[in-house]
């Protein structure tokens, strides 16, 4: 009896390289280096005080102690469809709405869900790190479309359509983009929804960057801008970007009803529902205004313009200016293959290690999110970590030869 200790599905998944990252650079700077760390995503705002003041509240409320309805409390479903209208003007039901454990359980849940061993899933590249894993644990077929710097890392639909066969079922759709943050125009949304329900493709559209835009961009929903995909459009949205409430672990799935049914059904045996002290944080923010908001987006903004002024600085770095989100993704291919301090890097997966052994200055390589010859850095920050870090970043690859 040899049978393999580790399933064959769990085996296949590989570690999430951007927490892996965050990870290292946190034990780094415990053991007394100097790390600056450009990892994880995760704005470095408290989460605002009315939220908070909301959950210590909430502790004591012998009923947030229980068990709560496996698709979240009713109070937060009608929070999500109310901010739903607010944001996108996008009228939905509660019962077209799914609380979960943070976006990641969302979009796990999505594809789980409507994806059948041999579908296929168009995953626009670059990508987060998690989109694959989850569409491979649904047992489904990642079909990748890369779109380079030249265009801004957005694809075209020519590239849609020669991905598309017999056994597309869905495309996976963010903007603003982790990692590239990359925003698609009204018009291209428009192109893309229209491209998908001539076809009768399903979107799951990750919109949990929705709120950090820049330059006059907007997000809007497929479904707003082309109403036939309401009935193929899954949503995943949720607290954590938007409020600096990564921790809290609350997200949500919008989509049709059956769908909503069938990951709810998912769900109950999965995790039940969603800690009750941190919906009823969830409903303070989603109640509350966005002044927090706006003014997390200002620092965001300014960092934005900053790093990609520093990058741009650097011989053989290119890096585009995002529109939205809070990573810039520079591509590096001219440093790559030229000597570093006794060391050639030949893929941006060696750079990052060097730039973190030489320069003690955490990034994520390209190759967690597509092609090599890119590096991700989340400016989710101060402003005084981007400026020494990418100085040294800039110091080091200054000697490349």
């Amino acid at each position: 009896m040899n049978k393999p200790r580790i399933s064959s599905r769990i085996a296949a998944i590989a570690e999430s390289a951007t927490l892996a990252v965050d990870a290292k650079a946190k034990a780094l700077k415990a053991a007394g280096r100097p790390v600056i760390g450009f990892g994880a995503g995760e704005p470095d705002f408290p989460t605002p005080d009315y939220i908070v003041e909301a959950a210590a509240a909430a502790t004591k409320v012998v009923a947030n102690h229980r068990y709560s309805p496996t698709p979240g409390l009713p109070e937060l479903r009608e929070a999500i469809v109310k901010k739903t209208k607010r944001d996108s003007n996008y009228e939905i039901s509660v019962d077209q709405v799914l609380v979960t454990n943070g976006g990641k359980q969302a979009v796990y849940q999505a594809f789980a869900s409507i994806i059948n061993p041999g579908d296929e899933v168009i995953l626009p590249s670059p990508f987060w790190t998690t989109y694959p894993e989850c569409i491979k644990l649904a047992g489904g077929k990642t079909v990748e479309i890369f779109a380079d710097e030249s265009q801004d890392y957005l694809v075209s639909i020519e590239q849609l359509e020669a991905a598309r066969n017999e056994n597309t079922k869905a495309l996976l759709f963010c903007s603003p983009s982790n990692p590239t943050g990359a925003v698609y125009s009204s018009e291209q949304v428009k192109a893309i929804g229209n491209w998908a329900a001539k076809h009768g493709i399903w979107i799951i559209s990750d919109e949990i960057y929705e709120h950090l835009l820049y330059d006059g961009a907007s997000a809007p929903s497929i479904p707003v801008l082309v109403p036939e995909m309401a009935d193929k459009t899954i949503i995943i949205n949720g607290v954590a970007k938007t409020y600096a409430m990564t921790g809290w672990r609350v997200g949500w799935m919008i989509g049709p009803k059956d769908v909503i049914k069938a990951a709810t059904n998912l769900q109950s045996h999965l995790s039940s529902n969603v800690s009750n002290v941190a919906q009823r944080a969830a409903i303070a923010a989603l109640d509350g205004d966005l002044s927090a908001v706006k003014k997390m987006g200002e620092a965001f903004d300014r960092r934005r313009k900053l790093i990609v002024k520093l990058l741009n600085e650097i011989p053989g770095v290119s890096c585009p200016m995002p529109k939205g989100a809070f990573y810039a993704y520079p591509s590096v291919k001219g440093v790559l293959n030229k000597e570093i301090n006794g060391r050639t890097p030949t893929t941006s997966a060696e750079l990052a290690t060097i730039i973190l052994e030489e320069a003690e200055v955490a990034v994520v390589p390209g190759e967690a999110f597509g092609p090599s010859g890119y590096l991700r850095l989340s400016y989710a920050t101060s402003d005084e970590d981007i400026i020494e870090g990418v100085t040294r970043i800039k110091n080091l690859l200054s000697k490349a030869k």
